[in-house]
């Protein structure tokens, strides 16, 4: 049986780097895709301790033609691909009353543009065989409509939308191929460091935070899975039916506390090295600074929720309700 080929964005650090880990442990041979090339050739190397067959390619995913070319590279000298993960992103963080139309347009061009043209190359290539999975990452609904994090949530919410059409374009025309969302809490990854932060002081997690290796989880299980989503943790799939149901309380309580929320006490020393138009170098790896507070893969808390599963709890969940009601409706008339 040939092996199951897949290609991971953003490969050379954080959620990518782990990815690739999980993925080889799965059985995939994977291609490496990113701006840094020499955070690629370590993760290249950690694979190829286990026997991982790896491909590394130096690509910015915002270039669509580069994306494009990569995937007809890895087609070639690899073999089929089975499953693509959009990894990369960038943003800025501040105000956006501070914020310039320059950065938000790159930050849109890496983390929405980039995974759509990663998703456009994954389609290319997979419709010859009408079957495979493509995977994109999605904000928790803990981290939805976050303050400071517009150009991050906007677009978070441009690719959830491009997704649900293509689904539906897919199903019209009989494709095999899945597109999984994996709705990410926060991660420990490097890019509190290296985020383009304009707060002035230094940034740290909204909530409960993960190591990367459970991201990678998610991410594995996505390639497998027949869901349209996968959820970290059950506070991430609950938070939903407050979003829903009490908007305004949630507004004013993220407008209370979002922002010291995402800010330590300390003040940045000046300027800080960015990756929003290049790579800052360095030898990252997977995880970032706040591993001491990180949940891990074995945590009680750490739990994978299938969109399929939550709707089945919310289900039921509105199921007793009527029921609740129901009751009451026949005491009352009783009475």
């Amino acid at each position: 049986m040939a092996t199951q080929i897949a290609v991971i964005t953003g490969a050379g650090s954080g959620i990518g780097r782990a990815a690739a880990r999980a993925l080889g442990r799965a059985g995939f041979d994977v291609a490496l895709l990113g701006r840094d090339e020499e955070r690629l050739q370590a993760t290249a190397q950690n694979l190829a301790q286990h026997s991982i067959r790896t491909l590394v390619l130096s690509v910015d995913v915002a270039d669509a033609q580069a994306v494009q070319d990569a995937a007809h590279h890895i087609e070639n000298e690899l073999g089929p691909i089975s499953v693509w993960a959009n990894c990369a992103g960038a943003t800025v963080v501040g105000q956006v009353a501070g914020l310039n139309a320059q950065d938000i347009q790159r930050a849109t061009q890496v983390t929405y543009l980039g995974s759509v043209n990663g998703t456009l190359a994954a389609l290319n290539v997979m419709r010859r065989r009408g079957q495979g999975a493509i995977i994109n990452l999605d904000l928790a609904p803990t981290l939805r409509d976050l303050p400071l994090q517009a150009a991050e949530n906007g677009s978070r919410a441009a690719l959830r939308g491009f997704c649900n059409s293509l689904r539906t374009e897919l199903r019209h025309d009989a494709d095999r191929i899945r597109i999984v969302m994996v709705d990410l809490p926060a991660i420990n990854t490097p890019h509190y460091s290296w985020t383009r932060n304009l707060t002035g002081k230094r940034l740290k997690p909204f909530g409960p935070v993960y190591e990367p290796e459970v991201a990678a989880e998610a991410i594995c299980r996505a390639a497998f899975t027949t869901s349209r989503s996968i959820s970290i943790g059950w506070a991430n799939s609950f938070s939903a039916l407050w979003r829903f149901a009490g908007p305004g309380c949630r507004e004013a309580r993220l407008a209370s506390h979002g922002y010291k929320a995402q800010m330590s006490h300390d003040w940045a020393e000046g300027p800080q090295p960015d990756d929003l138009y290049k790579p800052v170098p360095g030898a990252y790896g997977a995880e970032g600074p706040f591993e001491a507070k990180a949940r891990r893969l074995n945590s009680p808390f750490t739990v994978f929720v299938s969109s399929g599963l939550r709707a089945s709890l919310f289900g039921a969940l509105a199921a007793m309700g009527l029921s609740a009601a129901l009751n009451h409706i026949r005491q009352c008339r009783k009475s």
